[in-house]
């Protein structure tokens, strides 16, 4: 062993006063235990984009054949429609257009309403569960349960509450409380919108009050009690401190409640069914009426495609303004 050390670094002492001496090679062993966390990486990567990136990919392409039901067993001999199913999509002037105009109108104002209120009632209960208090971890874990309950199952039982004849809420607000002159129906008709956005923020909320909670474990107490000692009371607190110290977070949290609102199918779908009401016609539930029902599956993927592309913008322009906002802040 002693002769092994000892050779060992007179071949270190020879390479150091020899710059022409060959580098030592690397040990097989090292390279195997740099490339392992990657090669454990690439079976879910190559999986990622085959459920992703694949459907994508096959999307635009039938965007661009006029695919109907007469080519549906064998899609690929469908003829070239170019550009024919976009320009139908976007002549508002023509039944197609029109309605789905409507329905992209209809989703933006119900994304607003649906964000705005999530983000109000999670950022309310996240203040409010600040302050420590008897019974607030049973509170907390109260208001995280529609958050983690099944969306299936939750929009169901919204459905049989929204039940016009025996339904919770008509039986509260008609028979018990008297608000109404007669039972409404709330899965059709102008109702519709109303019933969608109560379910859409009551499983929504709670996340934001979440993301909020954690951005609130960030701020210091010493500024609220110095600010407290300035007399600045509970609104110049929230308005000084808090909401400026949530920007990041909040940031963040607007743009994914956007886009999960703004490709909500699963809430329309369960809630009213293949054929929502027209006041409901959110744009994902109608590119999907659109490929499946009259099965015109060229113009509903034109349909997503555009759709993609107006996320893609919308995003973009978020982030650049926020980004500029947090420069012009730090500056």
């Amino acid at each position: 062993m002693t002769t092994t050390a000892a050779h060992s670094a007179g071949e270190r002492t020879a390479r150091k006063h020899d710059p022409g001496a060959a580098p030592r090679r690397r040990r097989p062993g090292r390279l195997r235990r740099i490339g392992l966390p990657y090669l454990l990486l690439l079976p879910a990567l190559l999986l990622e984009l085959l459920v992703h990136l694949l459907p994508m990919v096959i999307g635009i392409v039938v965007s661009f054949k006029e695919l109907t039901q007469f080519y549906i067993r064998d899609w690929g001999t469908a003829p070239w429609a170019g550009l024919d199913n976009y320009s139908l999509t976007v002549d508002f002037d023509a039944p197609v257009g029109e309605a789905l105009l409507r329905s992209f109108l209809t989703t933006c104002l119900f994304t607003v309403l649906s964000v705005g209120l999530c983000w109000l009632l999670g950022a309310a209960a996240a203040i409010y569960m600040q302050e420590a208090f008897r019974g607030r971890g049973i509170l907390r874990t109260l208001f995280l349960v529609p958050y983690a309950l099944p969306v299936y199952a939750a929009v169901i039982t919204w459905a049989f509450m929204f039940q016009r004849d025996n339904g919770l809420v008509n039986h509260v607000l008609h028979d018990q409380l008297g608000l109404t002159d007669s039972a409404p129906f709330w899965l059709i008709g102008d109702n519709s919108f109303i019933a969608l956005l109560v379910v859409s923020v009551w499983k929504g909320w709670p996340f934001a009050f979440l993301i909020i909670m954690a951005g609130l474990q960030n701020i210091p107490r010493d500024i609220y009690e110095a600010a407290a000692l300035d007399g600045a009371g509970v609104w110049q607190q929230i308005r000084r401190i808090t909401l400026p110290s949530l920007r990041p977070v909040n940031q963040v949290l607007v743009l994914v409640l956007f886009l999960w609102t703004f490709n909500d199918f699963n809430t329309p779908f369960v809630l009213f069914g293949k054929a929502a009401p027209e006041a409901a016609d959110l744009i994902s539930i109608h590119i999907y009426q659109s490929s499946f029902q009259t099965w015109n599956f060229g113009t509903g993927s034109a349909m997503s495609v555009l759709l993609l592309l107006f996320l893609l913008v919308v995003t973009g322009v978020y982030l650049w303004l926020t980004s500029r906002g947090r420069k012009a802040a730090d500056a």
